[in-house]
């Protein structure tokens, strides 16, 4: 054998070892928690089989929104809503419950209308964008101009002086979107625009207008936004193309207030053997000013109530301590999601975070997770999909968290969002559409079982999960 083959064999047998070496490694990564399987798989079970034969926690739910919906950041209900919450969860064995002061926006939508006067007379459903201004007194009437994106925007800049906007753009994606949402009115003022409509951030409409928050910028003259339906925007659009002079008058009331206060609530239970590490659950409280809030957020935030509550029905106490928190103001805000981040970094609890499971996708059918953090923490609890293989929850992927818990998982604290057949969800997203009925009892019972299993298994398993991105 010569040098040369001599040297190619051992290439070849070094690139073989660093295989099975890698794959050994990743083996033992992917093996390390499989005890967890076996050793939580009665308590999964038993945790199962209570939430899905639990026949109140659903109508728990729809008697909360029908008294308390919506619940809009600096209003009354919000508020009424928090009030009788607390109220509920001291008459249960949490060992502790309390409310943290948040200072936030108070936006009011006022009447509002938007009327298509020319080519004829129509009355187009609509919704002002959170945090516009108003239009005046007298309203605005104005030509129309029809846009598809930013760029057809910017082509015919030379058009849209003194007129109203409209952008129909059609949904790709939520994250792609909504940027119409955020940013149109901004882009429509650039170019001479008196107000701004946009085509609702929604796949499917029946007429039903969303809103959602929106976004001025400094230098920027503000003008009026608000959304309109899938079906308005498109036949504006027809009317455009066919040569017709479209007018529009809008009318809004709409104006900000100085800040009020609210509250995020925090309940929990403490850990038996290191209850200064913290498992943190929940979702946001606060809704959009239409609607019952019944999808966005309340199923998320009474699925983990419940879920921590069963583990106390069952007599399942984790070695660490299990955080429900129910934030405020995620809608029109994050104040209550930053105050939090805030407040344990103050308090110096922010290391104490073991994990943080947000749910704010609809309380559908569970899918499972996806998982924010490092890669040893993602080996670390990827074994605990298998106990959710009963109700096919069992998928925990890399990629996920939540609005409210990204303050800290940003700080480094691993995170988790509840993942959820996503189907009908912007359908009803910011709608007044979102109400109880939209939802299932027995897809709410698999969530309430899928955040209780999870939240469990990660306040008791024998290894903190790993910080870090």
């Amino acid at each position: 054998m010569s040098t040369m083959d001599l040297s190619s064999v051992l290439k070849g047998t070094s690139v073989i070892l660093l295989f099975f070496a890698f794959n050994i490694s990743a083996i033992q990564a992917q093996s390390s928690n499989a005890p967890l399987i076996s050793a939580y798989h009665d308590d999964a079970n038993a945790i199962i089989d209570a939430a899905m034969n639990d026949d109140k926690a659903f109508q728990k739910l729809t008697n909360f929104v029908d008294q308390y919906g919506p619940r809009f950041s600096g209003t009354e209900t919000l508020e009424n809503s928090i009030d009788w919450i607390v109220g509920n969860m001291k008459q249960q064995p949490f060992d502790r419950v309390a409310t943290q002061e948040v200072m936030v926006p108070r936006w009011v939508r006022g009447e509002e209308s938007a009327t298509l006067v020319a080519p004829y007379h129509k009355e187009l459903p609509m919704l002002g964008l959170g945090g516009s201004i108003g239009t005046p007194e007298e309203g605005i009437e104005a030509e129309v101009l029809v846009v598809d994106s930013f760029e057809d925007l910017k082509a015919h800049a030379d058009k849209a002086k003194g007129k109203i906007v409209v952008y129909n753009a059609p949904f790709t994606s939520y994250g792609e979107t909504v940027q119409y949402r955020y940013r149109g009115a901004v882009e429509a003022a650039k170019v001479g625009a008196v107000a701004s409509l946009i085509r609702s951030v929604t796949p499917y409409s029946m007429q039903t207008p969303h809103t959602g928050n929106s976004a001025y910028e400094e230098d920027v003259k503000k003008i009026p936004q608000a959304a309109i339906t899938i079906e308005d925007a498109m036949l504006l659009h027809r009317l455009q193309e066919m040569g017709k002079n479209i007018k529009i008058k809008l009318s809004m009331e709409a104006e900000s207030h100085p800040d009020v206060p609210s509250r995020n609530i925090i309940a929990e239970i403490k850990g038996s053997e290191k209850p200064e590490e913290i498992v943190v659950l929940g979702g946001h409280i606060d809704s959009w000013d239409v609607g019952q809030g019944a999808m966005d957020d309340a199923g998320g935030c009474f699925a983990a109530w419940e879920a921590v509550m069963l583990l106390k029905k069952l007599g399942l106490q984790p070695k660490r301590t299990i955080r429900v928190v129910m934030w405020t103001n995620e809608e029109n805000g994050l104040r209550g999601a930053n105050a939090y981040r805030d407040m344990v970094k103050e308090n110096g609890t922010l290391k104490n975070h073991v994990l943080a499971i947000e749910s704010d996708a609809g309380v559908f059918e569970p899918h499972g997770f996806g998982f924010g953090g490092s890669d040893e923490a993602y080996q670390m609890i990827k074994p605990v999909e298998k106990l959710l293989t009963p109700i096919g929850a069992d998928t925990v992927k890399k990629g996920g968290g939540g609005a409210d818990i990204g303050p800290i998982m940003r700080e480094g604290v691993p995170g988790m969002g509840l993942n959820v057949d996503g189907s009908r969800y912007f359908w009803y997203h910011h709608t007044a559409a979102d109400t109880i009925d939209k939802l299932d009892d027995m897809d709410y019972r698999k969530c309430i079982a899928t955040m209780a299993v999870m939240a469990y298994v990660a306040a008791d398993m024998p290894k903190r999960l790993a910080w870090g991105k």
